[in-house]
């Protein structure tokens, strides 16, 4: 899901990040408060700018952490849960080169933006010095925070997209090697074209395909990371020339992949988590139910949505600060967003902790669990806006006309290359 549009529902619907980090950054960013005296010291207050939430995760997070140590006393400075505003308000403060916040939650696009321009604190030492792997994290989180060979964020959590398909439809066969990963978007098309009919769901295979922030996320997964943008563009292409897709394809957002899917008209679908808790929950409109539903990844990687953490640069806590992330995004702290607010684990080893899996009823699928290994990025872009602008208008361009695919692949390569 687009993590601007359907925030709110990936709050209640989605699912968090986790990273296990212990340790302090160097010297020169030592905080310069001193205890007088161990009775009358006063911890340190870090502020962390973070949106608001509809479950007391968050809440209990900072209260964990505020708990297991007294040098340090996190407050929430709680945020708007609409993300534009959200994004709005944190430039306007690092902009100015203001230290209020001194750890601050950001959708996964702001991360290359707010590193490009010099407002966060890169973590590579401290991860050094700490023993972290970035292969203890959520891949495509980690992919989303690294700008220029430095890593600057961790998951706060992330949100992926997936494939679901009917698995009351498709044969067993077919589920298994959806199921693995091990299939192609052309192999998608032959098994799209093979259901579709069957069972009363009409059409093939819906995903998010409008010009818009969706576009670019979708082609994202089709071209492989960008590595084959032809290939990529092609394959989208057929499948909106294709008589089992709806006529409207390239008009389809979230929202009308979703009720493709719940409500029995389409058999695969590209969606985010949120959608399955949509069937989950039986909303209004919704007839699938969960026992028709399976969940796969998509054939070339699944492209993360969700927030990260990150360090402001003019934060004169930047010890303080870290500890915090360590905790948020390590086990600990992801086991907490995850079980008290249902949120994805970034944290790679929490994701076969049965706690976890029993408060995210997604982690019981096999197929779920491969795509969370499989996770890629959104380009990284110091100015994200214009590079996303420029491949949603020539993908979209190319899929309503049929035309110019060289001059998309063009403007798409040259696009994604711009930092």
């Amino acid at each position: 899901m687009h993590s601007k549009k359907m925030f709110t529902k990936l709050l209640a619907f989605s699912f968090a990040a986790s990273i296990a980090l212990t340790g302090c950054s160097g010297d020169k960013n030592k905080d310069n408060t001193k205890p007088a005296d161990n009775n009358s010291a006063k911890p340190t207050v870090i502020k962390f700018a973070a949106q608001a939430d509809s479950t007391p995760a968050t809440k209990e997070l900072i209260a964990a952490f505020n708990k297991k140590q007294d040098k340090y006393k996190v407050e929430w400075t709680e945020m708007t849960n609409d993300s534009a505003q959200m994004h709005d308000q944190l430039l306007t403060s690092l902009s100015s080169g203001s230290s209020d916040y001194d750890v601050i939650s950001m959708d996964v696009v702001w991360a290359g933006e707010f590193a490009g321009a010099g407002y966060l604190q890169p973590i590579d030492v401290q991860m050094n010095k700490d023993g972290l792997k970035k292969t203890d994290f959520n891949a495509g989180s980690m992919a989303s925070g690294s700008f220029e060979g430095k890593q600057y964020t961790l998951p706060f959590f992330p949100d992926l997209g997936i494939l679901y398909y009917r698995k009351d439809i498709v044969s067993k066969e077919d589920a298994a090697k959806l199921d693995s990963g091990s299939y192609t978007y052309n192999d998608l098309y032959t098994m799209a074209q093979k259901y579709a009919g069957k069972n009363k769901a009409k059409y093939g295979f819906v995903y998010q395909s409008k010009q818009y922030e969706g576009l670019t996320v979708n082609a994202t997964e089709f071209t492989n990371s960008y590595k084959d943008v032809k290939g990529g563009l092609e394959a989208m292409y057929k499948f909106t020339q294709a008589s089992f897709e709806p006529k409207d394809l390239l008009n389809y957002m979230e929202g009308e992949t979703a009720t493709a899917f719940e409500q029995g008209n389409a058999v695969f679908a590209r969606n985010w988590p949120y959608a399955f808790g949509r069937i989950q929950g039986k909303e209004d409109g919704v007839t699938v139910t969960t026992d028709q539903v399976g969940v796969a990844p998509l054939p070339n990687g699944d492209a993360v949505g969700g927030w990260l953490l990150g360090m402001n640069k003019n934060s004169k806590h930047l010890d303080g600060a870290w500890e915090f992330i360590k905790f948020a995004a390590g086990e600990e702290g992801q086991k907490i967003m995850s079980t008290k607010g249902a949120y994805l684990p970034g944290y790679n080893a929490l994701l076969d902790n049965a706690e976890v899996k029993k408060a995210n009823a997604l982690l019981s699928y096999p197929g779920f669990q491969k795509a969370l290994t499989n996770t890629i990025s959104r380009p990284v872009s110091a100015e994200y806006s214009k590079t996303s602008d420029a491949i949603q208008v020539a993908a979209h361009k190319y899929l309503s006309s049929g035309k110019g695919l060289d001059e998309a692949v063009t403007a798409i390569e040259n696009a994604v290359k711009a930092k």
